[in-house]
């Protein structure tokens, strides 16, 4: 629901654009303000969980992003939809962590490369399907139906939530946070604000100069308040295991430059090549297709290589193809671009398989419910970014609009090439990963000496030499 929820918002944002009477580029709040509503209340996620076990807490999820969904529906502003994509972000925020946290306490960790593949299959449906069905739902209806397509699949989840999911909860869970909660939401909501509107005219650079000084000071503040606490909103510790400190860290720039992708590529296909928005839609199909086949070979890949190693030059080969989009023009065909997306596509999906999967390779299971939801959180603030980086970048090379066409797609142009680079960099935060970190996960084993792959050497919890 949420991968179809939001492929199908992508494909509509020119629609959506001319129909409210602003600029393509203002709707990257709308965009941003769900993945940013999921990093501010993901960190409860985990605690939340463990309180009220696993099946009463998802479908309050899907119950809340259906209701959300509805609301957006019939929203007729960019200030009303950014709000609702709020509602819907607070229940999108449960619904991913409390699943993937169900998946790590129900198998053994030799097996949850393949759990999460199997289990990832079906949510591919909504991108190979979301795109092209946006594409034809606003060439015959109104954008704001898109949203009503979101209550029929939240009724069927809601029942076979409470016929099959498991309910698992937490023993002698400790008090929430609050304070915690409380510093880092504020302070992640003003520093996503600020990377929002930075650039932009509107906004006096004092202003935003300010904001920005004060969201780090509330996150500064944060990180004083969780040294302090045994059990803090994200537990701070959990970095002293290096495959989580890698997974987090490696993640979160990865996703910073591939998460503009679904905003810029409507961009690129509808304004910059001038395609209907059914035929846009559908050139996400391969993607989608792509993804897919990912998750079939993914887990053999990984006990091939390992993790460092395929981490290391996936995310080169990944960056590469996300500037290889800037190549796209109006001659390009479409068989080129069809392929183009399906190598993105098991790129992409390959890439964040291995990510997510890395992060419980030495975990204590005691302690998932927590790594699962600080995990989480910074998927999510990596993709908002992601999103408002985008955007920023592509105005930034928008100086006129008499040729609004050739214009736009020069500017997607550079920022393809820019968000590229930055993936490409992630690479090195792979690299930290030693032989044999991960191998538990992976069945990757290789001969010769293997290094402590748990906590980092020094740290409170690693062993003695």
């Amino acid at each position: 629901m949420e991968s179809l929820d939001t492929t199908v918002l992508n494909t509509a944002v020119p629609t959506m654009a001319r129909s409210l009477g602003v600029p393509e580029l203002s709707l990257k709040a709308v965009l941003a303000s769900y993945a940013l509503s999921l990093a501010v209340f993901i960190p409860a996620s985990g605690w939340v969980a463990d309180r009220f076990g696993t099946r009463r807490v998802f479908s309050a999820a899907i119950a809340m992003f259906t209701l959300g969904s509805v609301l957006c529906g019939l929203s007729h502003s960019i200030p009303a939809l950014v709000v609702c994509r709020i509602i819907q972000g607070m229940g999108g925020a449960m619904m991913v962590p409390v699943g993937r946290l169900t998946l790590v306490r129900a198998f053994p960790r030799a097996e949850l490369v393949r759990a999460m593949s199997f289990v990832a299959i079906p949510t591919l449906v909504g991108p190979l399907i979301g795109p092209a069905l946006g594409g034809m739902i606003i060439s015959v209806a109104r954008w704001e139906d898109i949203f009503f397509l979101n209550i029929p699949i939240g009724l069927v989840g809601l029942v076979m939530v409470w016929l099959h999911l498991p309910d698992f909860r937490g023993e002698n869970v400790p008090p929430l946070d609050r304070m915690g909660l409380v510093w880092f939401g504020s302070g992640i909501a003003l520093l996503s604000w600020t990377l929002e509107v930075f650039g932009e005219h509107h906004a006096g650079g004092r202003v935003v100069a300010v904001a920005g000084s004060i969201a780090i000071g509330l996150l500064l503040l944060y990180w004083r308040h969780a040294r302090r606490l045994a059990n803090p909103l994200l537990d701070l510790d959990l970095l002293r295991f290096r495959t989580f400190l890698v997974s987090v860290c490696g993640g979160f720039l990865t996703r910073l430059g591939v998460g503009g992708a679904p905003f810029l590529l409507p961009l690129l296909y509808q304004t910059g090549l001038g395609y209907a928005p059914l035929h846009s839609g559908l050139l996400f199909m391969p993607q989608a297709l792509g993804a897919m086949v990912s998750k079939v070979f993914v887990r053999y890949e990984l006990a091939f290589f390992g993790y460092r190693t395929m981490l290391v030059g996936n995310t080169v080969a990944l960056g590469l193809m996300l500037m290889a989009f800037a190549t796209v023009g109006a001659a390009t065909p479409v068989w080129m671009i069809c392929l183009q997306a399906m190598v993105y596509g098991i790129l992409m999906s390959s890439q964040f398989t291995a990510i997510n999967t890395l992060a419980y390779a030495d975990v204590p299971n005691d302690r998932s419910s927590r790594a699962s939801a600080f995990a989480s959180t910074f998927q999510q603030l990596a993709l908002s970014f992601g999103v408002a980086s985008a955007g920023m970048v592509t105005a930034g090379f928008v100086t006129s609009r008499a040729t609004e066409q050739a214009e736009m797609l020069s500017s997607v142009h550079h920022a393809f090439v820019i968000l590229g680079m930055v993936t490409i960099v992630s690479a090195l935060v792979f690299a930290v990963l030693r032989r044999g970190d991960g191998d538990s996960i992976s069945g990757h084993h290789e001969p010769g000496p293997v290094s402590d792959s748990a906590p980092i050497p020094g740290s409170a919890t690693a062993p003695a030499t």
